[in-house]
């Protein structure tokens, strides 16, 4: 039986995201690496030696840590944006399972089902967002330090120190796991995927 027109072939790429979405990306993790190497530049005593200019990459890390919401908030006149921020934000039946088979260690893309965004996706869509919001609150005591007590200032510097250093190790797995997805670096550098890959690993997607 011929496919009929609208039928499309199966081998035919899937588009993932906007090139809004793509530049929202991109400009999120530039400034959150400013923040990264700055931050190690500022802590590290070899790199700080290696550096110099101390007040230049404190001003580098102020005001990169400031904007780091900023792609985000205005890439909320985006409808497909506010689509994807929604389904970062449900958690159904499908997520528990895939989780489960995650701390089982168990890889077979049946017990992993998944739409757009996995269990894993979501969970560091959230917590990244969460820690991003504790760094700007506890750098903004740290930076504007005659509007708060001594005290608030001391334990937001301890919250923002260690923060940065979990947030440090959780990029690092981010990192890597984009690394080990070739086909997810493609969606996110071309906004395009393979409709085979789609099926496989995001089989309750529907593009």
């Amino acid at each position: 039986m011929p496919l009929r027109a609208d039928t499309p072939p199966a081998t035919a790429d899937v588009r993932r995201f906007t090139p809004l979405q793509r530049w929202i990306h991109r400009t999120t993790a530039a400034l959150m690496g400013i923040c990264v190497v700055t931050a190690a530049c500022l802590y590290v005593p070899q790199l700080a030696e290696l550096v110099g200019r101390r007040a230049l990459v404190v001003i580098l890390h102020q005001w990169a840590g400031l904007a780091l919401p900023v792609p985000v908030l205005a890439a909320l006149v985006s409808r497909a944006f506010r689509a994807d921020l929604g389904r970062l934000n449900r958690f159904g039946p499908h997520d528990r399972t895939w989780l489960r088979a995650a701390l089982h260690r168990d890889k077979r893309h049946a017990s992993r089902p998944a739409a757009k965004f996995n269990a894993g996706q979501k969970l560091y869509a959230s917590w990244i967002a969460g820690a991003t919001l504790v760094m700007l609150a506890t750098g903004l005591m740290m930076w504007f330090t005659h509007l708060t007590p001594l005290l608030w200032r001391t334990s937001a510097t301890f919250v923002h120190d260690w923060l940065a250093l979990t947030i440090g190790i959780v990029l690092a797995g981010h990192i890597g796991m984009a690394l080990a997805d070739p086909e997810s670096r493609r969606g996110m550098r071309t906004g395009s995927v393979s409709r085979e890959w789609a099926e496989r690993e995001h089989r309750l997607w529907r593009p």
